[in-house]
């Protein structure tokens, strides 16, 4: 298992990893099979989605803050039930096929970090299955 760190200086923001992953599985040696990418935190989470145009991770988020805003009267005393709600949609870990030591994306697709609670310095867990 391969763990990557990934620090955030938004509370709300997506991070591109696809470049980490797939180096991750290049120093392994990965040819074929899976990859999971695993988050272990509870306001944060992993998603596949655009990166040719940037108004959609702006759009993806806007809306995420729209429909769960950050002040909405909840009660979990920390304050971050948005961010807790925003990652259990979004979800902790996904599954990518690598092929030919490649990861099997479409032309459009990358892999991104997910936070819902930063800025902060968290992990990711790439675990690679063949």
């Amino acid at each position: 298992m391969e763990v990557i760190s990934v620090k955030t200086n938004q509370r709300n923001q997506f991070v591109d990893i696809t470049d980490r992953v797939q180096s991750a599985v290049t120093s392994a040696g990965f040819r074929d099979g899976i990859v999971c990418v695993f988050v272990p935190h509870t306001t944060a989470g992993v998603t596949i989605n655009e990166n040719a145009d940037p108004d959609v991770v702006f759009d993806v988020l806007n809306a995420l803050s729209k429909t769960y805003p950050e002040h909405a009267g909840y009660r979990h005393i920390e304050g971050n039930s948005d961010s807790h709600v925003k990652s259990s949609l979004i979800a902790p870990s996904l599954t990518v096929i690598v092929q030919d030591g490649l990861l099997k994306l479409g032309t459009w697709q990358s892999i991104y970090f997910t936070e819902f609670d930063g800025p902060r310095t968290r992990q990711l867990w790439v675990k690679m299955i063949g």
